[in-house]
């Protein structure tokens, strides 16, 4: 199976290296094509195997699926020359445009696929939203086996979209400013700055392991399981509560729909 990457920028170089580290994939199979030489000479350095050239026409043409990662104001440019046909299949990472969007610039019966990362993808570990248009099980299968080897992938209806990519792709940010406030809180209580970091987002990271592993479980369980009568996270959790935390971040996830 052959891919094509379209740009080479943070998100087009990330998934390259994904692909390229997977195992369904091999970096023989994977063109990325970017206007500029640098992050194609970058991706070369660390997989030489992979195929680099100027020209989407060039990296696109003989590939069973197209993978564009570029801003959405440059889809329309960038895709309607490729005049993609069925049976190859698209992969679009443009927030923002509709599969309604895409299908005026390619084959509108082609299998569309809309893929949002998060910056977390950079490392393997993203949470990645998955929506799908005139695709089969088996192709729809085998886009959430290739995402998954870079974190976890969900497949949700287009109708989720925003939602979603509130939750995942601005959540990261907002779970971010999470780590920093409470590092300049421990810096305040005398913990050094990396140190303060690096015990904060571990404990962020077991946080999140809790849930992950197990279904059943619930955030307000786990906190029970911490929050002893009179004890001191009690008194934090409440004074969270009195400062408006839960409400500040629903607030902020619906801001950026």
């Amino acid at each position: 199976m052959k891919v094509a990457i379209i740009g080479a920028g943070n998100m087009g170089g990330a998934i390259a290296r994904g692909l390229a580290k997977g195992h369904y994939i091999k970096a023989n199979e994977i063109t990325v094509s970017n206007p500029s030489n640098g992050k194609l000479e970058a991706l070369k350095t660390e997989f030489p195997d992979i195929h680099t050239t100027h020209s989407n026409k060039e990296a696109a043409s003989d590939a069973d699926i197209v993978i564009v990662a570029v801003k959405p104001w440059k889809m329309e440019e960038v895709l309607k020359p490729l005049r993609l046909r069925q049976p190859q299949v698209l992969v679009s990472v443009a927030a923002g445009l509709t599969f309604e969007n895409l299908a005026h610039y390619v084959d509108s019966e082609m299998t569309i696929f809309r893929v949002i990362p998060n910056t977390a993808i950079s490392i393997g570990a993203s949470m990645t939203l998955i929506a799908a248009r005139n695709a089969s099980d088996e192709q729809t299968n085998m886009l959430m086996r290739l995402f998954n080897e870079m974190g976890m992938a969900m497949l949700i209806e287009e109708k989720q979209f925003a939602a979603a990519t509130s939750l995942t792709s601005c959540g990261i940010a907002y779970v971010l400013k999470y780590v920093q406030a409470a590092m300049q809180a421990g810096v305040e209580m005398g913990i050094k700055p990396q140190d303060a970091m690096k015990m904060v987002a571990q404990t962020v990271e077991g946080a999140a392991q809790l849930l992950l592993h197990n279904e059943s479980t619930h955030p307000a369980l786990e906190i029970e399981k911490v929050t002893t009568p009179g004890g001191i996270t009690i008194k934090g959790i409440n004074e969270l509560e009195h400062e408006g935390f839960t409400s500040a971040v629903i607030k902020a996830l619906k801001a950026s729909l």
